[in-house]
């Protein structure tokens, strides 16, 4: 499947699946069971309307989702009651496995996840959505109960980009388009017609992504797909759009360090699939230069991306599958 076949096969809409009724059919009959996880970590804002919004839709009116919980790595700003009054499960990252090595970030916690959660359809959702509606939730969800051969769903959406409280209609997706596009043009062409390689709402089947790797940080989206398309291929991939996501745009020195997180992940998959040949490791201290009172001032912060290996090799994970 080239990628012009490839975006005209797996490019949906979320109206696609608008139809939650005959979802829970296709799930059903498949003897299926969808779990729905929030990465939390501080986001006593929209978390508690998120879970409302799955609740009540897909989980009460439609039983589509069988597990409703959040992963979180110590809020301290009220998420973990907003998701206790919303009846979510809760777990805490740093409780699972804690015989390994510690990591954190949005990675870890993710891989994580898969240690606990039930479904055989997962699905992850940033909870800092502003504009939450189910779509989504069943826009991931849908392709994989239509169609046995995808495992693995991106939303994508337009990105409006609040600037100095002015919110203009696109212009979010900053390191998608300066960092994580343009590689993927030059090395992963098969990929660049992924148009939120970076989003944060996505899923797939247990039997995929408890085969991969997972990156830490905010490397593990495009270490997912990467790993993805490289054991499955392309045409296991699918995209849904998922029209307009609001949230909170983080300032460029965050989107900095971000793209030194995911270019750490990048180059490691670079060498691994021999497509460049990395001369020194890569430097994991991130040095940052900004003006203040006057002079200017170097500030340096660790930001290191560790591999977790594919979690049905932990041999906890093995033993709580049997």
């Amino acid at each position: 499947m080239d990628r012009v076949e490839w975006f005209g096969k797996r490019t949906f809409h979320h109206r696609d699946f608008a139809d939650i009724g005959a979802l829970v059919e296709l799930k059903e009959k498949a003897g299926s069971k969808v779990s729905v996880c929030l990465p939390t970590l501080n986001t006593v804002g929209t978390v508690g309307a998120t879970l409302r919004a799955f609740r009540t839709e897909l989980v009460e009116r439609y039983p589509l989702i069988d597990q409703l919980c959040i992963i979180d790595s110590r809020s301290t700003d009220g998420t973990l009651e907003a998701a206790e009054a919303e009846g979510a499960q809760i777990f805490f990252d740093d409780e699972i496995l804690p015989g390994l090595t510690p990591a954190a970030g949005k990675g870890e916690a993710l891989w994580k996840s898969l240690f606990v959660l039930e479904g055989d359809i997962i699905a992850w959702i940033d909870s800092d959505i502003e504009n939450i509606h189910p779509r989504f939730a069943y826009g991931v969800i849908g392709p994989l109960l239509s169609d046995p051969d995808i495992g693995y769903v991106k939303g994508f959406y337009e990105r409006p980009l609040n600037e100095g409280g002015e919110l203009k209609p696109s212009g979010g997706g900053r390191v998608t388009e300066l960092t994580v596009r343009p590689m993927l043009n030059m090395f992963y062409p098969d990929l660049a017609g992924l148009i939120q390689p970076l989003s944060g709402e996505y899923g797939g089947r247990r039997s995929v992504l408890e085969s991969v790797p997972f990156f830490t940080g905010y490397g593990v989206e495009t270490g997912l797909l990467i790993d993805i398309y490289d054991r499955y291929g392309v045409e296991a991939i699918a995209q849904t759009d998922l029209e307009v996501r609001v949230h909170h745009n983080q300032g460029i020195e965050s989107l900095s360090k971000m793209s030194f997180g995911i270019l750490q992940a990048l180059f490691r998959r670079l060498e691994d699939d021999g497509k460049v040949s990395v001369k020194t490791p890569p430097q994991t201290v991130y040095n940052t230069v900004r003006r203040s009172g006057g002079e200017y001032v170097e500030e340096r912060s660790e930001v290191r991306v560790i591999e977790r290996p594919p979690m049905a090799s932990i041999p906890e994970y093995r033993e709580r599958a049997l």
